[in-house]
């Protein structure tokens, strides 16, 4: 299997595994009272498992995300969002007559 195939399927696992204790900690704490509703309801068991999927999707994508994002050379983070820009420099603009501007925009 190529690498970045197992590098994701690694991420997509941590994730689903820390949707499944952040849902986990939501029902124990009971959290909006979504113990009460998914214990007293003939379907709390798909309503928990829909939850648990759905935060499982938001949950790999940010640690898939996380985890190329660290993936970054250690020299690279000193790099300011200015480096190579140089300094700033003026450029004259001449002002021409009216006659000028209009032959430029038909």
């Amino acid at each position: 299997m190529p690498e970045l195939i197992r590098f994701y399927i690694k991420n997509c696992i941590i994730g689903f595994g820390l949707a499944a204790v952040f849902t986990g900690a939501i029902m124990w704490f009971n959290v909006a009272n979504l113990w009460h509703l998914i214990s007293t309801s003939d379907i709390g068991i798909l309503a928990v498992i829909v939850f648990w999927v759905l935060n499982g999707i938001v949950f790999a994508g940010v640690q898939f995300a996380v985890a190329i994002m660290l993936m970054a050379d250690p020299e690279d983070k000193d790099e300011g969002p200015r480096k190579g820009l140089g300094v700033p420099v003026r450029i004259p603009a001449e002002a021409t007559s009216g006659a000028a501007r209009d032959n430029l925009f038909k």
